[in-house]
């Protein structure tokens, strides 16, 4: 019993951090006018990244994306989400499911030094467990890239 307990108790401080720490993220204004890479699809229905989505990069961390490493304080992604729609046999962008916001911010100790949020089509704040639905991949996947997992190689491909 005292393990589901401590189960529970830890499950609702993490979401509650992973929210506390998104309610300081806003979607940056004009992020649509940034460099953009090209499309990309992911086909795993068991991804929660299925989709199509494109990556947003602002010039503060463009220089850092380029190298791979070494994010200034402030650099910002945006990733926009889109449903997959078959049209003729072709895979197209259907209507926008979700975008995330990945910012450097030193002060996210439990998120290697990253703001993550994620917001609803709307760009309203959305409920996401940023340290489950975020970070875990990106520590998995990207540890000595500074947590970034897209590359500026594939950026525009």
């Amino acid at each position: 019993m005292r393990k589901i307990v401590a189960l529970v108790i830890t499950c609702l401080l993490l979401s509650t951090t992973a929210f506390a720490a998104g309610t300081k993220a806003t979607l940056p204004k004009g992020y649509e006018k940034w460099e953009r890479s090209s499309e990309k699809i992911e086909t795993d229905k068991s991804s929660l990244f299925y989709g199509i989505h494109y990556i947003y990069v602002d010039k503060k961390a463009m220089p850092a994306y380029k190298r791979g490493t070494g994010y200034p304080e402030g650099s910002t992604f945006v990733i926009e989400y889109f449903n997959i729609k078959n049209e003729g046999g072709r895979q197209i962008k259907g209507k926008k499911n979700m975008i995330v916001l990945m910012k450097r911010d030193k002060s996210q100790r439990n998120t290697g030094g990253w703001l993550f949020a994620g917001f609803t089509p709307d760009g309203s704040l959305s409920r996401l467990d940023v340290v489950k639905n975020c970070f875990e991949c990106h520590v998995q996947e990207a540890k000595n890239r500074d947590y970034v997992i897209s590359r500026f190689s594939d950026f525009k491909k």
